[in-house]
């Protein structure tokens, strides 16, 4: 007779400690790349730790291959702002050939797209060639704190069983803010239940016939629209984002939006809707992809390239910090006192059927906002530990300015000081939430940063 009981007690255990180290690094994308590598290059032991085989985040595993926040629209020109160890792995890309020429966005803005493998591979040897330690293919589970708060130890479950790490600071670039939640850190969704960021499954298109397809981005959204109501296709938003690749035989698609069934967005952090999300997501591939063949020139012997491993995530968890970025500080081009760098991407709110874009004045103002430091340190009267740094999309941010500064440009610049900070903070043996506000800054410009 089965049981009825709806848990299952798991024996205590001993868990092997894997290893002991200054720094700990969840999340091997943007953000975790540039904590660990920074951390790394101040003489720090670290360990960063990636649940799949290889880096790149959501710029990777979430197919992409497009980096965003780059640049910003600076008095009407077009301005890269993001700099330090981000034009090192720009310039390792570009060594493989794999950096397409930046694009413009709606006119206004440039996008960088790349090709995946060459972020894959730069991405490993800015690691390898930094000291780093890697630990692929294993995943966060929870975390020890020690009686005053601080965390102890990152659980891991790998392909050897369940580890334990140990550090003296946790840099939290999961993107979900897994760590931050399991240490007691106060967090956001969306503006309530349902109410995030909508994701989308990217793919890829091979065979195309680029010499007729032409600038066929800025027809696909037309005919979408001339389709609609035809019943032929199902569209499940407005507009689509279809570009040529570096090699324009493939061009990348990024029109998929994932919802459940009472239309709310997917919550990547709900095991059962996160995978209804990947099957849904690869349907609705398809049927664009069929779109495409019948509808648009160029695209008639197009296939099926390359679907991504997994959905792209835009919004999930978002830790509450000393400082939560907003949308007025994001189109009001706002200045701080603790500044780490920049954001130079609008408003792009992934809204159900739709994407709402709100942009800072052009060409009146200088087009991006400084991203404070306090964004990085979870707010301790929550209950966070001191010990503890998140960088990337789980920073904090209201939803509204998460939607600007989510993107790969402010999730470099974020990482950056993530890593910068933490070492600063063993160094001088401080808290993270105590250090040297200057000397951080001046840390970041001697490396290359545009503090804005």
């Amino acid at each position: 007779m089965a049981s009825l009981s709806s848990s299952v007690h798991e024996p205590a255990r001993d868990i092997p400690l894997f290893g002991e180290y200054d720094v700990v690094v969840l999340g091997g994308g943007p953000a975790g790349l540039m904590a660990a590598t920074r951390a790394a290059r101040q003489d720090m032991s670290v360990l960063l730790v990636e649940r799949y085989g290889f880096l790149g985040g959501m710029g990777t595993a979430a197919g992409v291959t497009n980096f965003c926040g780059l640049y910003a629209n600076v008095h009407g020109e077009s301005k890269q702002v993001v700099h330090g160890l981000a034009d090192e792995l720009l310039d390792r890309m570009r060594a493989l050939d794999g950096l397409s020429v930046p694009h413009l966005i709606f006119g206004k803005v440039h996008a960088q797209a790349y090709d995946m493998s060459a972020l894959k591979y730069a991405s490993d040897g800015i690691l390898v060639d930094s000291g780093v330690q890697i630990l692929f293919h294993a995943l966060g589970v929870g975390v020890s704190l020690k009686e005053d708060g601080e965390i102890d130890c990152l659980f891991l479950e790998t392909k050897s069983g369940r580890v334990a790490v140990r550090a003296q600071v946790f840099i939290d670039c999961s993107g979900d803010g897994d760590l931050a939640n399991w240490a007691g850190a106060a967090y956001e969704k969306g503006t309530g239940p349902g109410q995030m960021l909508y994701p989308t499954l990217m793919f890829k298109v091979g065979n195309v016939d680029n010499a007729r397809a032409g600038e066929a981005w800025r027809d696909i959204p037309q005919r979408m629209d001339q389709l609609r109501d035809s019943g032929a296709y199902r569209f499940p938003r407005h507009g689509a984002i279809v570009r040529p690749m570096k090699n324009p035989y493939e061009w990348r698609v990024n029109v998929t939006q994932l919802s459940n069934q009472d239309g709310t967005a997917i919550d990547a952090t709900d095991a059962r809707a996160f995978s209804r999300g990947e099957l849904e997501g690869r349907q609705q591939a398809m049927e664009f992809l069929r779109f495409l063949r019948e509808q648009i020139p160029g695209f008639d012997q197009a296939y099926a390239l390359e679907i991504a491993p997994q959905i792209g995530v835009r919004e999930t968890r978002r830790v509450v910090g000393e400082y939560q970025l907003t949308r007025e500080d994001v189109l009001g081009c706002a200045d701080f006192d603790d500044a780490i760098g920049v954001n130079g991407w609008p408003l792009e709110k992934h809204v159900a059927g739709d994407v709402h874009w709100e942009w800072p004045p052009i060409p009146e103002s200088r087009g991006y906002n400084q991203l404070p430091y306090r964004m990085l340190l979870p707010r301790r009267s929550s209950g966070a530990p001191g010990n503890l740094l998140v960088a990337g999309r789980c920073a904090s941010m209201t939803h509204e300015g998460q939607s600007a500064a989510r993107v790969s440009g402010a999730c470099f610049v974020m990482g950056e000081a993530a890593g910068t900070a933490a070492a600063q903070a063993l160094k001088t043996g401080t808290s993270v939430a105590a250090i040297d506000i200057r000397g951080l800054q001046r840390t970041l410009a001697e490396h290359g940063v545009f503090l804005g």
